[in-house]
């Protein structure tokens, strides 16, 4: 065990069941541990550095920013904050955007506007919010029990009242209790990510909406895992062909600096004023800055060759031995192997690919922009560890 693993565990928390690694380098989709050992990225900090580790671009962004102004209050205009702003209502055709540091804090703020929204327009009482079974939306107390898994809730009670959960896919489940329910908003992922990596039925999700916007229910989509081109659309509800009230996104967005938004249609563009939500670190210069270098790159071209390296994995895994089914979309890519996922995942990590897993998959989320080249050896590694697994 190195001194920094010793000091880790002596000193923090024990939160992370960490692997025996430690990793100090890295450029684009290799990092190197300690020992010098190199590894091909294909988790990508669960879905962080959206263009590989070091990215030229992301770092003048953020150093250029970083000598300038590496933080002010919201009490004042900054630059980063108003462009990234503008870009994401541009690229969506949202309208406003409230920013935080996290996927669970933009999911905060959407519970917040929904509620606020619903007691304006039709009382106090309005306040449930609707998810899915097998969801997860964040490890606050409030995030928590919007999370659809009860295993996440056992320790915390009691947990943030109003929140009900029906199984994906049903969608006269949903709807029967959306209406025995004074019921303020519908929030859904449309890949569940920790869930397993499960999409959605295209019906199921058109039929969310189109229901959501006959009661006047905000529909949430939380978009925190499977934004800005993971999917291969900038946004995956944009695979559905629907246009939510309220979007929730961070992971990729900073491409490694923290940072989350809520981007607000005109519906409820006006709910929250001056003073109703706020957040110390929000809008910071630096992340912003980041986020911009990211997001400008993310263009139709881009979303293409995401496709592309997503049709390779599906092509080359999907009849392969050892697996038994692959899901998910773009590069959010979950693996069912016939072997334990830690057991394929742990031999990945041996022979220099670093993965990921997600309930009984394996989980690739490698970097948006990963050479192909350093894609089809990480495939071809996976692929061959399942073909012996299975032996």
């Amino acid at each position: 065990m190195s001194s920094i693993q010793s000091i880790d565990k002596l000193f923090v928390a024990n939160t992370y069941n960490r692997f025996p690694v430690e990793i100090i380098s890295g450029k684009g989709s290799v990092v190197k541990d300690v020992d010098g050992k190199e590894y091909i990225d294909m988790g990508s900090g669960i879905g962080v550095t959206s263009f590989g580790i070091a990215d030229d671009e992301w770092t003048a962004a953020a150093v250029t920013q970083l000598t300038k102004l590496q933080h002010m209050s919201n009490l004042y205009y900054t630059e980063p904050c108003s462009l990234l702003a503008k870009m994401l209502c541009e690229k969506t055709g949202m309208k406003k955007v409230f920013f935080g540091n996290s996927g669970a804090e933009a999911n905060e703020c959407a519970i917040k506007a929904a509620r606020k929204y619903a007691a304006d327009k039709k009382g106090a009482d309005y306040s449930t919010i609707i998810t899915l079974e097998n969801s997860f939306h964040g490890r606050t107390l409030t995030t928590l029990a919007a999370t659809g898994q009860e295993h996440y809730h056992e320790l915390f009670q009691p947990l943030t009242p109003g929140f009900l959960h029906t199984p994906a896919n049903d969608i006269e489940s949903l709807k029967r209790l959306a209406l025995e329910n004074k019921t303020a908003a519908i929030m859904i992922e449309c890949i569940q990510g920790e869930g397993g990596v499960v999409p959605l039925e295209e019906d199921f999700v058109k039929s969310v909406f189109e229901f959501a916007q006959q009661e006047d229910i905000i529909l949430i989509v939380d978009e925190v895992q499977t934004g800005n081109g993971r999917t291969g659309s900038l946004y995956s509800y944009m695979n559905y062909g629907i246009s939510p009230d309220i979007v929730t996104t961070a992971k990729g967005l900073g491409g490694g600096l923290p940072i989350g938004a809520a981007l607000l249609n005109e519906k409820v563009e006006a709910v929250l004023g001056f003073g109703d939500h706020g957040s110390t670190f929000g809008g910071n210069p630096v992340s912003c800055a980041g986020a911009l270098s990211i997001l400008k790159r993310i263009d139709d071209k881009f979303l293409s060759d995401v496709k592309e390296k997503s049709k390779y994995i599906f092509e080359t895994l999907s009849d392969a031995k050892g697996i038994e089914s692959v899901t998910g979309a773009g590069l959010m890519v979950g693996i069912k192997t016939a072997a334990p996922a830690g057991d394929v995942v742990k031999k990945c990590m041996d022979r220099g690919v670093l993965c990921l897993t997600a309930k009984d998959k394996v989980r690739l989320l490698p970097a948006l922009n990963i050479p192909f080249d350093l894609l089809r050896k990480a495939i071809e590694i996976i692929k061959e560890i399942c073909v012996e697994e299975e032996k």
